[in-house]
């Protein structure tokens, strides 16, 4: 009995990964708001009455996408934020994970590159609140670094904010630029660490 639970079990998870990828794939060309169920379940190969066993709408199908796309993002904070002897070895390393992570999942950050600002509400507020989970882990690593003594709380949030919208911001430059073009992300990749390092040289004598 417990066999077949285990077959069964496994099952309904290919399933619905099945839909979550199908959408995935569609929303290359569409936002969340004019997806259709019956698109999804077609392009999943599953029947539609089976989209209801996973998910309750298909907003509620576009939450599980944040949690896919961002999920996998929260061991990048300290690496990027985190105090180094060489500010600038950790600035290029950062910009380098972020430019990997664009390359390893460029249809979950196109997702939520369109959708934070989309249609749906319970989207919206999901990748609010990852966002905000962010700020709240950046602001963690932020305060052991010597240079936050005497920062008020929320100038230390303030600042976790500005690199979690530098993250995004880099995140998306990176993902409108063909990786075929070498010298364009080159040039990405020097505008985003001037950047971050305009942000971090800020950082250090904020209190001066």
């Amino acid at each position: 009995m417990s066999h077949t639970l285990g077959v069964r079990q496994a099952q309904k998870q290919r399933t619905r990964q099945a839909l979550l990828d199908a959408a995935l794939g569609l929303l290359a060309e569409q936002s969340l708001s004019s997806l259709g169920l019956r698109e999804v379940t077609r392009a999943a190969g599953v029947a539609p009455t089976a989209f209801y066993r996973h998910f309750r709408s298909t907003a509620d199908l576009g939450v599980a996408l944040v949690e896919e796309a961002l999920d996998s993002l929260h061991p990048m904070i300290g690496t990027t934020v985190s105090p180094d002897d060489d500010s600038d070895r950790r600035i290029a390393r950062a910009v380098a994970l972020i430019a990997g992570h664009v390359d390893a999942h460029p249809a979950h950050v196109r997702f939520v590159a369109r959708e934070r600002h989309g249609g749906v509400q319970p989207v919206r507020e999901a990748i609010g609140e990852q966002l905000a989970r962010f700020a709240g882990e950046v602001k963690a690593e932020l305060a052991k670094d010597p240079h936050a003594a005497g920062w008020s709380d929320d100038d230390l949030l303030m600042l976790a904010h500005l690199y979690v919208d530098q993250m995004l911001s880099t995140a998306s430059l990176f993902l409108e630029t063909p990786r075929d073009a070498p010298g364009e992300r080159e040039r990405v990749a020097r505008l985003a660490a001037r950047q971050l390092r305009l942000i971090s040289t800020g950082r250090a004598h904020w209190l001066d």
